[in-house]
Order: C-alpha cells, then sequence, then structure tokens
C-alpha cells in the first residue's frame, strides 16, 4: 500500500461489489446464456463483412441495441427482443453473405 498517495491495494479476500442486484432465477439465467450466445454470434458473423468500417459500424449498432435493453427484466420481453433479433439478424447474414 502507497500511503502517501492513498491508493489501495486490491486483496482476493475482498468482497468485491457484485455486478447482480440479487440472485437470477433459472429463467433469468437460461435467458441471459441465450442473448449471450446470440451476441457471440453476432460479433462472430460481422468477421465476413470486408469493409472494416461496415463491420465496425455493424458491431456498433449490435452492441447499442443489447445496451439499450440491457436493463429488461420481463422473461416475455426478453423472448421477444431475443426472437426479433434473430430474425434480424438471419436477414442480416443472407446480404452478407451476398456481398
Amino acid at each position: 500500500m502507497n500511503r502517501g498517495t492513498g491508493l489501495l491495494r486490491a486483496y482476493a479476500t475482498h468482497a468485491r461489489p457484485s455486478r447482480l442486484n440479487k440472485a437470477l432465477s433459472l429463467d433469468h439465467f437460461l435467458q441471459r446464456s441465450r442473448v449471450l450466445s446470440f451476441y457471440r454470434t453476432i460479433i462472430r458473423g460481422t468477421r465476413h463483412i470486408a469493409d472494416k468500417g461496415t463491420r465496425l459500424e455493424t458491431r456498433g449498432f449490435a452492441r447499442a441495441e443489447f445496451e439499450r435493453h440491457r436493463n429488461v427484466t420481463d422473461i416475455a420481453h426478453i423472448r421477444y427482443l431475443l426472437s426479433t433479433g434473430k430474425t434480424e439478424w438471419e436477414s442480416m447474414e443472407r446480404y452478407i453473405s451476398g456481398m
């Protein structure tokens, strides 16, 4: 610990604040897993976009959409967003593979 500058060391024994306010239900956990998997699919799929600017813009748009819906907790709404997103991504994938 550097006492002169007021910096503190982080030790493994100190509890870190949780990013989650409470434990997730099983359904929320499963939906979260599906959403993360879908996000990874999108990121992997954008590798096939030849133009770097378009690739970065597509990834930025996807990230912004996921961030915009980050705090949605209603299971039915999460399922709807996931279904809609997958439909949109499938049509985008057809366009990307045609490039």
